[in-house]
């Protein structure tokens, strides 16, 4: 059995823990609701985005487009998202599962665009091709930022140096619920054969200007959209998930508290038995 005094250094250790836990338990709560504000505020509208681009591809035809043909290369970019620090539980590791266990993914073929250091650190322990490293854009997500991300990755694609593109983020849902989401970008994918039910909503749409100048403006900025729309949900779900992280670790510590402070009163127990029993047969040899 442990002393006294070794039950009380790590008493008093797991107390100094604890304190830390609580302090980064409170920064994430108060992160969490301006994250968590923002993440609701922009959904809509991304969602709306994803889905009115997929409605309207689906109803102009079979349309001949360098964005809806898969690219000339085999490889292929996957923007992860992750989080620059840790202590956020299964949050940056689960992200990272989605590259590593898809086996449409093939290691050799990818490059990784890593918004944030974990995912690069982890992926790179892995193997895999660190095309770049973006960690500064997940600390204040703008759209400008995603915009460039979204160009750079486009020209790549235009001048085939990659056939496919892919982003791999955590989908905020609520406090507690948060998803990890591989989406694939380009070639944007529609239903081409089983446009909208809705009879108003299923003739074949005409563009004006012509279909090719307008998809060239449009899907940039979906691109764009969709990658600002998963980081703002990204910062959401690494407070969310840091939050709970950090409550769970203040409540195991409490539990450890309580058992080395039973475990310290058994051993002062024995201790006072132990003396007591010296000091009676102390006298009764003296008797």
């Amino acid at each position: 059995m442990a002393s006294m005094r070794d039950i009380k250094r790590r008493k008093s250790s797991i107390q100094s823990t604890q304190q830390i836990t609580k302090a980064m338990k409170l920064v994430s709560t108060v992160k969490l609701q301006r994250a968590r504000a923002n993440a609701e505020r922009s959904q809509s509208y991304f969602k709306c985005m994803y889905d009115t681009v997929g409605s309207i591809l689906s109803r102009v035809g079979h349309v001949e487009h360098k964005y809806l043909l898969p690219g000339a290369s085999e490889k292929k970019a996957v923007i992860v998202i992750t989080s620059n620090r840790g202590l956020a539980g299964g949050y940056n590791s689960n992200v990272v599962k989605l590259i590593t266990r898809n086996e449409e993914l093939c290691k050799e073929d990818l490059q990784i665009y890593a918004v944030g250091n974990k995912g690069r650190e982890m992926l790179n322990r892995s193997g895999y091709e660190i095309k770049e490293t973006l960690p500064e854009i997940i600390e204040e997500p703008a759209y400008a930022d995603a915009m460039l991300l979204a160009n750079r990755l486009l020209k790549s694609f235009e001048e085939g140096e990659i056939g496919e593109i892919y982003l791999a983020y955590t989908s905020f849902k609520n406090t507690v619920n948060h998803v990890p989401t591989l989406l694939k970008l380009l070639p944007v994918e529609y239903d081409a054969e089983n446009p909208a039910e809705d009879s108003s909503q299923s003739a074949i749409m005409n563009f004006e200007p012509e279909d090719v100048e307008a998809l060239d403006m449009i899907v940039p900025k979906y691109i764009a959209s969709l990658i600002y729309g998963a980081m703002v949900e990204a910062v959401a779900s690494e407070n969310g998930a840091r939050m709970q992280a950090m409550d769970n670790a203040t409540s195991n510590a409490e539990e450890m508290i309580s058992d080395l402070a039973l475990k310290y009163n058994r051993a002062r127990q024995g201790s006072i038995t132990q003396e007591l029993t010296e000091i009676i047969a102390g006298a009764e040899a003296l008797g």
